[in-house]
């Protein structure tokens, strides 16, 4: 039980990360890691919004199966984001106003975040038990917090560095990603040969 709750741990955060590897989540990923302070608040923003949604989402899911309303699962995980997100918006504004302040308009953009919308719905496809589903859930997150982080310290270095006129802005910023994403791709036998999974 151990060694697949920590593939799946791992596997989130290297090999399976939502950003890098399966590119979602890449709103915030693009707009928020200009500075290092707004990408870590809005990472761990993420994995909380993100371990809440799936704790409640999984055993909603187990309602609809029972009364056969599968069919609104799309529809009831976002209305649970979409709270969770606005419970956390109140809690940044009244407790981290300077983070708040810095997150600005991505803060409510967590509810259309299709990576926490992702995570809930891969944990019910891939049949994890709840306990599996959080862990998936929080190796998400910090797999979302280390994917920002990394980019947010490349992007620095890259406005340092003065790159040609031609790829200012947007251009370099696209490569950089790819870049770091090409790098996370070497990952995808190490947790399979650590955890035999």
């Amino acid at each position: 039980m151990a060694a697949k709750l920590g593939a799946i741990f791992f596997s989130m955060i290297l090999v399976n990360n939502y950003v890098l590897i399966k590119f979602l989540g890449i709103c915030p990923f693009l707009g928020v890691s200009k500075r290092l302070d707004s990408a870590v608040g809005m990472s761990l923003a993420v994995t909380a919004v993100m371990a809440i949604a799936t704790a409640v989402t999984w055993p909603l899911e187990q309602l609809l199966e029972r009364f056969d309303l599968v069919y609104l699962q799309t529809i009831a995980f976002i209305l649970v984001i979409a709270v969770l997100v606005q419970l956390l918006e109140l809690f940044l504004r009244k407790f981290i106003p300077p983070l708040y302040v810095s997150l600005g308009v991505y803060l409510p953009l967590i509810t259309t975040n299709c990576a926490v919308l992702g995570v809930t719905i891969l944990n019910i496809d891939e049949g994890y038990t709840y306990l599996e589903s959080i862990v998936c859930a929080v190796g998400a997150g910090l797999g979302f917090l280390l994917a920002m982080t990394l980019f947010a310290v490349v992007r620095s270095r890259v406005e340092e560095a003065q790159p040609p006129k031609a790829f200012e802005g947007m251009p370099i910023t696209l490569v950089s990603a790819a870049i770091v994403a090409l790098s996370f791709t070497g990952f995808g036998g190490i947790v399979e040969n650590i955890f035999g999974s």
